[in-house]
């Protein structure tokens, strides 16, 4: 597995990560001992970075990759670069969320976040989402806190503004951005991309298939009940048609090269961007092997060119998430 470094500490991070929600909400029933599994597996392929949030199954996925570390002994926490983010606070059973940035908060939810982890120092700590009415002078600093008492090792922001990064960066170094980025979610090329470049913070890009819709395998009538794509605006109705030959021209790009749809997205943003690392989700080991062999395929310029003018940023019907998911992202 290739490697790009991140952060002031050049941690070297695989060139495609492990992004763990799914193991424990939103995609249906879950299952703790084939998570284990693929993340087993996923340290087998050279995947060290898993991407968790205190939120995902209201601490559920933090205590599973906790459990999942202690199995392994010290050797298997030296292999793996955890990530974990605060911020987000919904009640049991609820999608609706609030935003805590609270100086007092950020030090609460990571003592929480260690405790469930059964870590010493969480490598790195992403603000989830932005509450305007706090400072990010307040936050940040009460972030660098936690750095300095050797609780965490490098600070992350999720779902920001440019603007926000460089108020942020002002006050301590900000390691890594976290936004919806691929094929079909494009706005970070609008300054964010050019910004963490010029600043040296890397750009984890989640969701990077599109929630599986741009895998072009994606069987929405099998979804179950409680999976949240079937209340997201991209998945639905004529939305949901209109991407779809989109994903059907994506398909036609990939065959002949030998390679899945889910292959071509995760290439395309490798070669696009040298400061870019995406965290493609899954519960499953086939997902994760056909993910991580990406790494390996080199898209010409002109292959790249030919994928964004499939996918124009303004043909994308439907808004990423429900209102209520909107909540904290600027």
């Amino acid at each position: 597995m290739q490697k790009r470094l991140f952060g002031s500490l050049k941690t070297p991070l695989s060139a495609i990560g492990l992004g763990c929600m799914g193991m424990s909400e939103f995609y249906g029933a879950t299952d703790d001992a084939q998570s284990h599994s693929t993340m087993a597996r996923a340290l087998e392929l050279g995947v060290n970075f898993f991407d968790s949030a205190d939120i995902y199954g209201f601490g559920h996925n933090e205590t599973l990759i906790g459990q999942f570390l202690k199995a392994g002994g010290a050797a298997r926490r030296t292999q793996v670069v955890l990530a974990t983010k605060f911020g987000i606070v919904r009640a049991a059973g609820q999608y609706e969320r609030r935003i805590d940035n609270t100086p007092a908060y950020v030090q609460s939810a990571c003592e929480a976040s260690l405790k469930r982890l059964g870590m010493e120092t969480i490598d790195l700590y992403y603000c989830h989402r932005r509450n305007p009415d706090v400072p990010i002078e307040d936050m940040v600093g009460a972030m660098a806190q936690l750095v300095k008492t050797g609780k965490v090792r490098q600070l992350g922001l999720s779902e920001v503004s440019s603007a926000s990064l460089r108020k942020a960066n002002a006050v301590h170094p900000i390691a890594a951005v976290q936004s919806e980025y691929s094929l079909w979610a494009r706005d970070p090329e609008t300054d964010m991309l050019a910004t963490c470049a010029e600043l040296g913070t890397t750009f984890v890009a989640y969701s990077p298939l599109g929630r599986a819709f741009l895998t072009g395998v994606l069987d929405k009538a099998s979804l179950a009940a409680n999976d949240f794509r079937n209340m997201l605006p991209r998945f639905s109705g004529k939305a949901e048609a209109a991407n779809q030959a989109m994903v059907d021209a994506l398909s036609r790009f990939a065959q002949p090269k030998g390679m899945t749809n889910a292959q071509v997205a995760l290439a395309w943003l490798l070669c696009k961007h040298p400061h870019v690392v995406p965290i493609p989700g899954t519960r499953r080991i086939p997902y994760l092997e056909q993910n991580a062999v990406a790494a390996d395929f080199a898209l010409s310029a002109a292959e790249v060119a030919e994928l964004d003018a499939i996918f124009p940023p303004d043909a994308v019907e439907g808004g990423r998430y429900p209102e209520a998911g909107m909540v904290g992202i600027e």
